[in-house]
């Protein structure tokens, strides 16, 4: 399975404005909204959905990662926002630091074997500390998307 396998282009946000972990839920789910991959009306309960994931423990991962995901009704197929904090955010991460990389997975209820697939493969890719200083120093979303592309073609 590939990054981009799930990965809406048009949910890439350079530039995450908030600092707070529901702010960063809600701008990462409205980037998915606005590139057309849910629709607003489910905005509230997939919000709802990825808080709730969060009180059984942080998704974020250590070394500067989150990765919220959820199940719901509310989406079809198994789908990605990617985001980037140039301040970092206290996401109640395993290791005390700031998060500054987000991939926000949704998927539906009933795809659990996709869901973790995509789940064990962003963490794996985030593992590599090199993966994750260069997308760290990307200006815009086609840089983004251009090191994620040649991860998933060197990393199957």
């Amino acid at each position: 399975m590939k990054i981009m396998d799930f990965l809406s282009k048009k949910a890439v946000v350079t530039d995450l404005k908030s600092s707070k972990k529901e702010d960063i839920l809600r701008e990462l789910v409205d980037a998915l909204i606005n590139g057309g991959e849910i629709e607003k009306r489910s905005r509230n309960k997939l919000i709802e959905a990825l808080m709730a994931r969060e009180e059984l423990g942080s998704t974020a991962i250590g070394q500067g990662v989150g990765i919220p995901h959820a199940k719901s009704d509310n989406v079809k197929n198994l789908v990605a926002a990617f985001g980037l904090s140039r301040k970092g955010v206290n996401f109640d991460s395993l290791d005390g630091e700031p998060v500054y990389i987000f991939f926000l997975l949704l998927a539906p209820v009933d795809s659990a074997g996709p869901h973790l697939k995509a789940l064990a493969r962003v963490s794996r890719l985030l593992k590599d500390k090199y993966f994750r200083d260069n997308l760290r120093q990307c200006e815009n979303d086609k840089s983004i998307i251009k090191i994620i592309i040649q991860e998933d073609e060197r990393k199957i």
